[in-house]
């Protein structure tokens, strides 16, 4: 009777694991299809290392290279060398490829590697910190690259793929879905008004800075920048930059060699019960206008306090970071039409957006010059970096040529006064430089972590 019973036991056991295998893993002809949208983005997406070398901090360390040039006794050379890793995506078959401003910022040399492993320089052609972007270039031709596709297109629920090199493994593909859009969560600082990521569940790790956030098609639609966690790898979320924002911010970059920052002139609230019964308003949408800016592109336009915007070229509005993730995506001059709701009636205007001095002119990066004193080749500060940095004016080394900075790890650093005068321009130096009677020169300057150091030059 037992061996009947355990017979009967397995038979049942059998059937019911035949049925699993029959239903439950069989697969599903609805189900997501990622293997051409990976196959399009993984040969597009590069591997970035960058090695960054610091001379060390004390007198000696850091003026070796002055003593050697000066008089001929060398100095102590110690250098602190770092190396950092993260992805990058190909966005032309000639080779520019767009990154995180943090994976790159301070570099001293950028190697880029392809899927097939071939492995190639890399320059900055532009960084914007504030929306933590950086455009870089290698040579090539007819190399892979991805289409940009439509951010503001992207729904919660919708499927996506994040690809990049966590922890140095190359080609990772992995999957998840878009948990929220417009997602504010502070890591840019203050000022940066492009805090509107795409949330996803898709695992991102360390290393992934950088790489794609791609729909199934295979189209950009984000740029990983950042994850949610305690420990320092995934813990569920991710962070992407959307690619209507990066799309903008290379073509700034290729453009003027600067971001072009568009403003429409107006304080805006999040929408509440409160506030949507003082517009009269039914249900709570759209984004509520407290204020006006005196003279700006909404005033000129004619919205007025009260107002609630709801939508900007079609593209509905219903949080603060969505409305400013909206005006990110133009430029000063650009015209935008513009929906509110004015006393509980709708209506429709058309608002010409401004730069911050409020006019429509394009801000251009100053053009670089050489000082034959210091072998370097200097530039202005752009706004921004002044603003990240607190600075007033100054000018930055993008190239150390033959001189008595040869070998000082000088690049990047910002020179804000020579013997206590300010420096914003060429002629700014050169008069600073003429007007020192003595054979010692006290250069003060910051570095773009803002380590701040003071130089003596010996003429």
């Amino acid at each position: 009777m037992l061996k009947k019973t355990m017979k009967a036991t397995m038979m049942v056991a059998v059937l019911f694991i035949a049925m699993i295998g029959m239903s439950s893993f069989a697969p599903r002809e609805d189900a997501p299809d990622f293997v051409d949208a990976a196959e399009a983005s993984v040969n597009a997406v590069v591997h970035i290392k960058t090695t960054i070398v610091r001379k060390t901090a004390t007198y000696n360390d850091f003026f070796g290279a002055f003593f050697e040039h000066l008089y001929g006794i060398p100095g102590q050379t110690q250098t602190n060398t770092m190396v950092a890793y993260g992805s990058g995506v190909v966005l032309s078959p000639d080779g520019y490829i767009v990154t995180n401003n943090h994976v790159v910022e301070g570099a001293d040399a950028i190697e880029v590697t392809f899927n097939n492993k071939v492995v190639r320089e890399a320059n900055i052609i532009g960084t914007d910190p504030t929306s933590d972007l950086a455009l870089i270039k290698v040579d090539g031709s007819d190399l892979n690259y991805l289409v940009f596709g439509d951010s503001d297109k992207v729904k919660v629920g919708e499927w996506v793929l994040a690809v990049g090199n966590p922890f140095n493994l190359t080609s990772t593909v992995t999957a998840g879905i878009v948990s929220a859009k417009a997602r504010d969560i502070s890591i840019l600082g203050e000022g940066s008004n492009v805090e509107s990521f795409i949330q996803t569940d898709a695992a991102v790790n360390r290393g992934n800075s950088g790489g794609a956030l791609v729909n199934t098609r295979g189209e950009l639609i984000g740029i990983n920048a950042a994850i949610a966690s305690h420990t320092g790898s995934y813990e569920g979320y991710s962070f992407a930059i959307p690619s209507n924002i990066v799309r903008k911010v290379v073509d700034d970059l290729l453009m003027y060699g600067e971001t072009q920052r568009a403003y429409i002139g107006l304080n805006p609230l999040e929408m509440n019960a409160k506030l949507a019964e003082k517009a009269g308003m039914k249900e709570i949408k759209g984004v509520y206008v407290a204020g006006i800016t005196p003279d700006g592109a909404a005033e000129k336009a004619g919205l007025k306090q009260g107002d609630v915007l709801t939508r900007i070229n079609g593209t509905e509005v219903n949080s603060v970071t969505q409305l400013l993730e909206s005006v990110r995506q133009y430029r000063p001059g650009d015209e935008v039409k513009i929906n509110v709701i004015r006393n509980g009636r709708p209506d429709t205007y058309k608002v010409k957006l401004l730069n911050e001095s409020g006019s429509t002119e394009m801000v251009k990066r100053g053009e670089s010059f050489f000082n034959g004193t210091f072998g370097l080749v200097l530039q202005p500060v752009n706004k921004q970096e002044l603003k990240r940095l607190g600075l007033n004016s100054g000018l930055k080394v993008v190239e150390i040529r033959q001189g008595p900075f040869q070998g000082a790890g000088v690049e990047g650093f910002i020179i804000t006064a020579i013997d206590g005068k300010a420096v914003a321009s060429k002629a700014d130096l050169e008069s600073a430089l003429a007007s020192n009677r003595s054979r010692k020169t006290y250069i003060e300057g910051v570095y773009p972590n803002g380590m701040r150091m003071t130089f003596e030059y010996y003429n």
